[in-house]
């Protein structure tokens, strides 16, 4: 299927960036896990904050990195997200500036719960948070049916302890730890009301040391009903007298971020809106976390945007103090609430580093996916296969669950966040039939959220084909319809899909003459987002007939993002 000569490429490449993520133990800085530098960093053609001359743009990642929480270690930062049902999940990305990103690893092999053996969209690991204590890393996440869960680690791309439920209740989300120069811990965490029955509360636990249990019931230290409905995601952090609390309040889409400070963790708390929308076209602005410069002259909050199907995407604030009140943002006005900045100066801290993205692309020539990837559910060794010198991705056709209605229930759809606003995703698929037994087997390409689209290639008594589907209110059951098919002449095509606009459109298109054409097929397709999250791209492969043989697969041979 690959040109040797292909192959040989991509195996050196792929030495060259293993060697880049290669992980280095604890220094004398107190910093571990600094990936030693690449020799050509990946850097995305869809989308890069650094603007090259000492500034960059927001977003700083633009992707849906949703809920972020961030921590310094010497001259390294590491950030964290929410992953939902997503697995593997707890994505753990590298930065020595803020606005250069590498995905190092996921935290998270696998949810612990065999309630995640099957897609739960919108459930799962909500709103992590990430700490460093006494020489380890510590993530905390709250998954509002089960509880409250920790995973330590010695380096930050793994690998990580089993999961700990330290807390177990129902409603119990966004936990944050902290330790205290006294050598006393706390938790300090908010409520989900769809199964708490409350929100716009935060609770405060007295922890162990450890971090493995809580010490007490608990003890409601702010509620939000007056002035600052729906606050959540609290992050708790210590500054000279007083203690902060960073907390967003008003919802997702409209609204604030709230301080609260006091000087004792248990209150009484007074409260500031710190940053807004403003002037600006950033709606939220939404939870997230303070950091600052090796130096400590500098400090910086990362929080997220929500951008619809294109997700919660990332954003980089300066950050001054006035009268020990944070400012975040620029604050036009002077009146101590700031406002998101477009572009701003980089972080000053002490260097220039070269430009830097998530990675996007995947020619498969390893024996493991690229960090990118995850499926819909707990994975399964039977889904797919990278065997060794082959350079292709083989995808079993797994029968879908029984009396699924769509490609909402199946586990084992291959995604990753969409990359930008505007980007391009082409990959390479064969269909390979086996005992020639075509019915409902078929494997493509997948823009997925509440609706859904895809470009698949499948078998009839004619022949094989490209087709268009679309599922419009997956959730809910709708069906699947043939938007557009065409007939094609093997088993074989390049299928790609142009996303763009501030609606998310999707144009597919497919070549049989290895990409020197491609051929428009269908219409044009809205994506929307999932719950929670925001559409994904990737591919798929599945047999979708009941009381049809098993057997088939796909080899696809590459997946690669463009602007």
């Amino acid at each position: 299927m690959r040109k040797p000569w292909k192959r040989a490429g991509a195996r050196l490449v792929l030495l060259l960036l293993l060697a880049g993520c290669r992980v280095a133990g604890p220094q004398s800085s107190g910093a571990s896990g600094q990936p030693t530098p690449a020799a050509k960093p990946y850097v995305s053609t869809a989308w890069a904050a650094d603007q090259g001359n000492g500034t960059y743009k927001n977003p700083v990642l633009n992707a849906d990195y949703s809920d972020p929480d961030v921590v310094r270690v010497g001259p390294d930062y590491y950030l964290t997200a929410s992953s939902f049902n997503a697995s593997p999940g707890l994505p753990i990305l590298h930065s020595r500036d803020l606005v250069n990103w590498q995905l190092i690893g996921n935290a998270l092999p696998r949810l612990p719960e065999a309630f995640f053996d099957a897609p739960q969209h919108g459930f799962g690991v909500w709103a992590p948070c990430l700490r460093y204590h006494n020489r380890r890393f510590y993530l905390f996440w709250g998954d509002p049916d089960f509880g409250i869960y920790q995973i330590t680690a010695a380096n930050p791309a793994g690998p990580w302890s089993a999961p700990l439920l330290v807390l177990p209740g129902k409603g119990l989300i966004d936990p944050a730890p902290f330790w205290d120069a006294d050598g006393r811990a706390y938790l300090v965490h908010a409520w989900a009301g769809s199964r708490a029955g409350i929100n716009s509360v935060l609770t405060l636990h007295r922890l162990s040391p450890d971090g493995t249990r809580v010490l007490d019931e608990g003890r409601n230290i702010y509620s939000g009903h007056d002035a600052n409905h729906t606050t959540e995601g609290p992050k708790l952090y210590r500054r000279g007298a007083y203690y902060y609390i960073f907390a967003p309040a008003g919802g997702v889409a409209t609204g604030w971020q709230l301080v609260l400070r006091a000087q004792n963790p248990y209150g009484p708390w007074e409260e500031k809106v710190v940053m807004d929308q403003g002037q600006t076209a950033i709606n939220g602005p939404h939870q997230g976390a303070w950091v600052d410069t090796p130096d400590g002259r500098e400090s910086w909050f990362l929080h997220f945007q929500d951008r619809g199907a294109y997700g919660r995407v990332l954003h980089l604030q300066p950050m001054t103090w006035k009268n020990d009140w944070p400012v975040i943002g620029e604050d036009p006005d002077g009146d101590g609430k700031g406002q998101p900045v477009l572009t701003h100066r980089k972080p000053d801290v002490g260097r220039t580093y070269p430009l830097r993205t998530p990675a996007e692309n995947d020619e498969f020539s390893s024996d493991t996916l690229g960090l990118q990837w995850q499926w819909q559910a707990n994975q399964k060794v039977t889904w797919s296969a990278l065997l060794r010198g082959k350079g292709f991705l083989r995808l079993f056709a797994m029968p879908v669950p029984k009396g699924a209605p769509n490609l909402w229930p199946v586990p084992n759809l291959l995604l990753q966040k969409f990359p930008a606003a505007d980007f391009m995703a082409t990959t390479k698929v064969k269909l390979n039939i086996e005992w020639d037994v075509w019915q409902g087997k078929k494997a493509g390409l997948l823009i997925v959220g509440n609706d859904y689209s895809y470009l698949a290639i499948t078998k009839n008594a004619s022949g094989y084909h490209v087709a268009q589907m679309r599922c419009l209110d997956a959730p809910s059951g709708a069906p699947e319809q043939v938007v557009a098919e065409q007939s094609l002449p093997g088993n074989e095509a390049l299928l790609r899909v142009q996303v763009s606009g501030p609606d998310a459109t999707c144009r597919f298109s497919f070549s049989t003459d290895e990409g020197r054409t491609f051929q428009p097929i269908g219409q044009p397709f809205v994506a929307r987002p999932d719950k929670w999250t925001g559409a994904k791209v990737g591919v798929f492969c599945a047999g979708t007939q009941p009381d049809t043989r098993i057997g088939g697969y796909a080899d696809v041979d590459w997946f690669r993002i463009t602007r």
